[in-house]
């Protein structure tokens, strides 16, 4: 029986989908629970940009971990930190909603919940890559490590898909009203559920010393999944690459740029929304739902579909999301009804969804193979430092003027078109090391 179709490897495969999608429902209700509370925007960006922060810091840690303490306990521990951050988020914000606790209060106890998540949520993804790769043979390892990947990637787009449905009323009639703290405290019952089941079913034997898992980014909205940790957890680690090594550093500047971009238009559009919109924010819950899942369709439709038909090399598809990014973040910002809105943020992630590919692609083909681990860990620290200040930018620019974020993504961007002109290498044989 293929590995693919194996009992472990579905229970894997929910655990990666459960990660993201419960991270990124919640992320999708930030904009509307902030102003249902009379919480400033910028206290929104910074409870996901702290998450995200964590995550990017320890996940290292948990990856080096898994090889000495067991990859069973740590993927129980990273769902133990999903399950009780979402729980501990909506009873807070529950409590909140009900009048229980002051709303500054009951976001403040939200914020040290996410941290929860930032903290332990990453220890599962490498502990789950190292399961697949010892169970696999050198032929079928990368197929399942890209499925597993797909898994993360299909979790940030169901996430926020999913959670305007469990936006509920009242548990009773005259009782506590749930409202937006439903998408948390359902998706908890879904992530214990996944624990128990972890618990329960992954064998004992998962825990052979014989592979080694890389840390994952953070799973945000349109943070559609690289395959960088792939390489990394599949690559030997010989040559140490820096971020400034010439072989790469247009390939690095471009990826940080494009993937702030990225995480600013996707923090805002909830906001820009409920403004745009003039409706109450618990209204708004199914516009943004609805322009989430255009723009990770179109990230899908360029991922899954138009780049396997054509034969583009890394700087081109860079330079094609370059401009289609620019000009869908100029047509949000310019956009005033929800369809100008969803099709501008469409175009906008189209333009993501062939860059983030270019992105990876120009990094490694850049460098030799003693290299591609090294390199495979910058592009995945790369993506996941974009959404821990990205979020804080784009709300703190929205602050001065609503279209702001927008434009000034559009600008950015349209100045990476040039730069990248210029500077992004055009063939794929990679360039000698300077040592050499």
């Amino acid at each position: 029986m293929s590995f693919s179709r194996d009992r472990t490897f579905v229970i894997l495969f929910m655990v990666m989908f459960t990660i993201a999608a419960g991270n990124t429902a919640l992320q999708s209700v930030l904009p509307a629970l902030g102003r249902s509370l009379g919480v400033h925007d910028a206290a929104v960006a910074a409870a996901f940009s702290v998450s995200a922060l964590l995550w990017t810091l320890v996940a290292p840690f948990w990856a080096n971990r898994s090889d000495r303490h067991g990859r069973r306990k740590m993927v129980l521990l990273g769902q133990m930190g999903l399950t009780g951050s979402l729980f501990f988020c909506g009873l807070f914000l529950a409590a909140g909603i009900n009048g229980w606790i002051a709303p500054a209060t009951a976001f403040a106890f939200f914020v040290a919940a996410r941290m929860l998540y930032g903290g332990f949520g990453s220890a599962a993804p490498p502990a789950v890559q190292a399961i697949v790769a010892a169970r696999t043979s050198r032929e079928e390892r990368t197929r399942a490590l890209t499925l597993l990947g797909s898994a993360f990637g299909l979790g940030t787009i169901l996430g926020p898909a999913i959670a305007p449905y469990l936006v509920v009323g009242d548990l009773w009639r005259g009782g506590p009203t749930i409202g937006l703290a439903g998408p948390a405290l359902i998706f908890s019952v879904a992530a214990f559920a996944m624990m128990l089941t972890v618990a329960r079913f992954l064998p004992r034997d998962v825990d052979a010393p014989v592979s080694h898992g890389a840390a994952s980014s953070y799973p945000s909205i349109g943070g559609q999944a690289s395959g960088a940790s792939v390489t990394a957890a599949t690559a030997d680690k010989i040559e140490p690459v820096g971020f400034l090594d010439p072989r790469v550093r247009a390939w690095m500047i471009c990826g940080l740029i494009l993937g702030h971009a990225q995480a600013m238009a996707g923090q805002v559009i909830g906001f820009l929304i409920i403004d745009r919109l003039g409706v109450p924010p618990i209204e708004a819950i199914e516009a943004t739902g609805l322009v989430l899942m255009l723009g990770a369709g179109s990230a899908l439709l360029a991922q899954w579909g138009i780049i396997p038909l054509l034969n583009l090399n890394p700087r081109q598809l860079m330079l094609i999301g370059l401009v289609l990014s620019a000009l869908g973040s100029f047509a949000t910002g310019n956009a005033t009804s929800l369809y100008g809105i969803a099709t501008g943020y469409a175009l906008a992630t189209l333009g993501f969804g062939f860059s983030r590919p270019g992105f990876t692609a120009g990094s490694s083909l850049a460098v030799g193979q003693a290299a591609q681990g090294s390199v495979a860990g910058k592009v995945t620290s790369i993506n996941g430092a974009a959404f821990i200040l990205g979020p804080s930018i784009g709300v703190a620019l929205y602050g001065v003027w609503r279209p702001l974020p927008y434009f000034a993504a559009a600008a950015a961007l349209a100045l990476l078109v040039l730069y990248g002109w210029f500077s992004l290498r055009t063939w794929g044989e990679p360039e000698a090391s300077p040592e050499q």
